[in-house]
């Protein structure tokens, strides 16, 4: 019997916009660079940090949880975010969601923990340059300056009155991660592209 199922291309929250993300960076002349990162891996996990669980984990993962309040730690590909004394967010490549679960949950066995491919729901917008932290500062309420929020930092917040989780990537240049619902992404990226138009 025939395949008669229609086979229908993901489609990124900002594919309508890809284009003007990409004519903002043009026109700043590199101050900054804005662009969306489809698709990424976003896997939520909740445990107990002092249970047996929690070392059984990271050692599955090759990544020890941050245990600091919005920190970060990152091992390859894959990148782990404090969202609480007993939630984390995994970020990694597009497309491993369900290896990744797959090794949480093997590792915890019978322990209790959660583990919810979270995906779909937010996409995330890179925010580079030597101008993104002015950028962010403008509808983001957190004191933005590398002193307070330098690399390796995370948090949940609010950016052009939208709910975001904010993350200072630690590689040298590497800016910023701003993970938005997908839901408020265009809007997101709107308010961006207008601020962004100080800098053209």
């Amino acid at each position: 019997m025939a395949d008669n199922a229609l086979t229908v291309p993901l489609r990124s929250p900002l594919s309508q916009v890809t284009h003007r993300l990409a004519a903002a960076t043009r026109t700043s002349g590199g101050a900054v660079r804005l662009a969306e990162l489809p698709f990424l891996t976003q896997v939520d996990v909740r445990l107990d940090a002092k249970g047996a669980a929690f070392e059984a984990v990271g050692l599955a993962l090759d990544l020890q949880l941050p245990i600091q309040p919005n920190t970060v730690v990152r091992t390859g590909e894959l990148t782990a975010l404090w969202l609480g004394p007993d939630e984390w967010l995994l970020i990694g490549p597009p497309g491993g969601e369900g290896e990744l679960e797959s090794r949480i949950r093997e590792a915890a066995g019978d322990e209790p923990v959660s583990v919810t491919d979270v995906s779909a729901q937010r996409t995330t917008l890179l925010v580079t340059g030597p101008r993104a932290r002015d950028l962010l500062a403008h509808g983001c309420p957190l004191d933005l300056h590398p002193r307070s929020f330098g690399s390796g930092r995370c948090a949940q917040t609010t950016l052009g009155r939208t709910q975001v989780v904010l993350v200072a990537r630690d590689e040298p240049r590497a800016g910023f991660w701003v993970l938005v619902r997908s839901s408020f992404a265009g809007y997101l990226a709107d308010w961006l592209l207008d601020a962004a138009t100080e800098y053209v």
